[in-house]
């Protein structure tokens, strides 16, 4: 009866995306049916992360070929490894309702409580040694010294997936921590049966991870495209290193249809300067940056900046003032699409810069299973 009401309460949480309407399945176009059934299918129900996408098709193609591709196809790493890593980059970006979803799903992989350890960002505690090295490595993702001084945690072999999952997750996070509440599960829920609860929450993500995912499903939602130099970490494999160049197209073309040169350009100055830390409480910073646009552009620039460097700062009034100059739920998720993805990418180069002079092919210890192939 637990995870009946746990399912239900994920399924109902589509009525609980905020700021635009996402697109109730059986009534959409045909591009987002595509990307919906694909949804359905491989990961067992219409997960709202994606599905807040659904005003704009082609960034919601974008986000679940990133996602599909990387978490859930079948490759070199262990799906366990993989969902400590989506918890720990979402722990690093204070993402609650990522930190609730992903922690559960790992909780239903593995036995004892290091799912419970990295939701509480005790990764000292995890007493799997390879679960505790993936949630250390993504954990300090988010800080560019730290994520730059990392050696290889992982054979060769694994790393396209494993960056690929962090970069995911730090595009998603700020995604989510936009356009849905701090958790799936339900309000009623006091707080001492949240960990009960989020057991029941891991029991119901068990049959989404013991289905096989053939790995490059999804590449058939976008138009084929390069790959571009900052995502050189995952040329190692041709189906994430496909997707990942159709995600990154699709979702620039879509960013310049909405977000003028001007505010592109002062998000991508303030990234490159970025050392990957939280901004703080104030704003003023963002104010400050957008001062020298135009009236009409600084909503935009507003709110890019503060989707790729504080997203947790986004709230009904700068989503407001953006409408009064774009109205439109494609345009606002495609403006926070684009500048969710930017951040990423800028995190994806510095856990490359850390790893590709370090990395190494070796095979992993005998009797670690963590680190064979997934068939």
């Amino acid at each position: 009866m637990g995870e009946l009401l746990v399912r239900r309460a994920v399924r109902r949480s589509l009525a609980q995306v905020r700021h635009v309407t996402a697109v109730p399945p059986g009534s959409a176009a045909p591009a987002v049916e595509r990307v919906y059934a694909q949804v359905e299918r491989d990961f067992g129900f219409l997960a709202p992360p994606v599905a807040l996408h659904s005003p704009a098709p082609v960034p919601l193609a974008a986000c679940w070929t990133m996602l599909r591709e990387t978490l859930l196809a079948a490759g070199q790493a262990d799906r366990a490894v993989k969902e400590a890593v989506a918890a720990s980059v979402s722990v690093a970006n204070a993402c609650p309702y990522c930190v609730d979803v992903h922690s559960g799903a790992l909780h239903g992989l593995v036995q004892g409580g290091d799912a419970l350890s990295i939701a509480a960002d005790r990764t000292d505690a995890v007493s799997d040694p390879v679960l505790r090295k993936a949630a250390e490595w993504a954990r300090t993702s988010a800080d560019r010294q730290a994520a730059q001084r990392w050696a290889t945690p992982f054979p060769a072999a694994q790393l396209p997936e494993l960056v690929g999952v962090a970069v995911t997750f730090h595009y998603l996070n700020r995604m989510v921590n936009i356009f849905l509440r701090d958790t799936p599960l339900p309000f009623a829920v006091p707080a001492a049966a949240r960990a009960a609860t989020r057991r029941v929450l891991g029991l119901m993500m068990r049959s989404t991870t013991g289905r096989p995912v053939r790995p490059g499903g999804s590449l058939e939602l976008l138009p084929a495209a390069r790959l571009p130099d900052d995502l050189g970490w995952a040329s190692a494999s041709p189906t994430i290193s496909a997707g990942f160049a159709q995600a990154a197209a699709a979702i620039d073309a879509a960013g310049r249809a909405v977000v003028v040169p001007a505010v592109r350009d002062l998000v991508s100055s303030r990234l490159a300067g970025w050392d990957g830390r939280a901004a703080g409480l104030s704003r003023a910073w963002a104010d400050r940056a957008v001062a020298g646009l135009p009236e009409a552009q600084r909503p935009a620039g507003r709110l890019a900046l503060l989707t790729a460097i504080a997203s947790y700062q986004v709230d009904p009034g700068l989503v407001a003032e953006l409408r009064r100059h774009q109205p439109g739920d494609e345009a606002l998720v495609a403006l926070t699409s684009w500048a969710s993805l930017a951040a990423a990418r800028q995190v994806g180069g510095w856990l490359w810069a850390g790893l590709r002079g370090a990395a190494r092919s070796a095979e992993p210890a005998s009797g670690d299973e963590r680190g064979a192939r997934v068939d």
